[in-house]
């Protein structure tokens, strides 16, 4: 499934988009765009995908996308075949990087929601107290105008920055970058992994890139990931096999030894634990979404 470039319009005299969007369902396909987006759901029940994540929304569900990161939200069937009286109904937000001009990111004040934004390259799901505060703001921006608007986009800001409410989405795999920051140890590691996922990767080899003995450099990939070297290598991965069977026609065994898993029992195992369905089911969803 290939997914297709969309833009909203923008007024000549706004400096980024609030949208309502309203009907019998959500009428946009897969697609990504060069701005970031918010998406409030206020009415409507269905699936979501963003980058190789599959999940469910409701209303009131909330989500934060970095730019060109492919998404999709497919109602329910009751929704697209007209059997309810109640329509799909969300607000939008888009804005580019450089909106407010082009150092306004890089202002020590920014710093903090900065780094939030690069977390948004995976899609966010916010929860909690964070998503109600966002929820409330968004619905009172539908009608504002001018600097209120503006504002009001600026607490939103500001709540992001502070928050640790969330759910990253899209695995480190699916991402077509590389995060090319500097020389320090994990920006290494990480465009090492990018560039050899699909080949066998032994920890020692890593270990030496870093500068460390194997125990030292475990403990210190764990302590800044959360998870094990090779528990992070699995889902790059699996996050590149899921690009692969949604955007080619590579059979499940090209697949798994296309992403630098050297055997298909592992491949599936480790699938299924990720995506908590089978290569082929993952295939079968994505199609669907391709249908409707």
């Amino acid at each position: 499934m290939k997914s297709i470039e969309v833009r909203l319009p923008q007024d000549f005299d706004k400096s980024f988009i609030v949208f309502k969007e309203e009907g019998n369902y959500f009428p946009c396909p897969w697609h990504y765009h060069p701005e970031y987006e918010l998406v409030l759901v206020l009415k409507s029940t269905g699936r979501r995908m963003v980058g190789d994540h599959i999940g469910y929304f409701g209303e009131g569900d909330l989500v934060c996308m970095g730019p060109y990161l492919p998404h999709v939200w497919v109602n329910d069937s009751i929704y697209m075949n007209g059997n309810t009286d109640n329509g799909a109904e969300a607000i939008v937000i888009h804005f580019q990087e450089h909106f407010l001009g082009e150092d306004f990111l890089n202002i020590p004040e920014m710093e903090t929601l900065k780094n939030f934004l690069k977390l948004s390259q995976r899609g966010i799901a916010l929860h909690g107290n964070t998503k109600e505060q966002i929820n409330a703001i968004m619905m009172g921006m539908v009608h504002m105008n001018g600097i209120q608007r503006l504002s009001s986009l600026l607490s939103i800001f500001d709540i992001l920055s502070q928050t640790k409410e969330y759910q990253l989405l899209a695995s480190p795999g699916y991402l077509n970058q590389i995060d090319p920051q500097g020389s320090d140890r994990l920006s290494k590691i990480k465009e090492y992994i990018f560039k050899n996922f699909d080949k066998e990767i032994s920890l020692p080899e890593v270990a030496a890139l870093a500068n460390m003995a194997v125990t030292t450099f475990c403990n210190f990939f764990k302590e800044q990931y959360r998870i094990t070297f090779v528990e992070y290598l699995n889902t790059v991965r699996i996050g590149h096999a899921c690009k692969l069977l949604s955007e080619t026609d590579m059979n499940v065994v090209e697949v798994a030894f296309g992403c630098g898993f050297n055997n298909l029992a592992n491949f599936n195992r480790q699938f299924k634990k990720h995506k908590k369905m089978t290569p082929s089911q993952f295939r079968k969803v994505v199609n669907m979404q391709e249908v409707a």
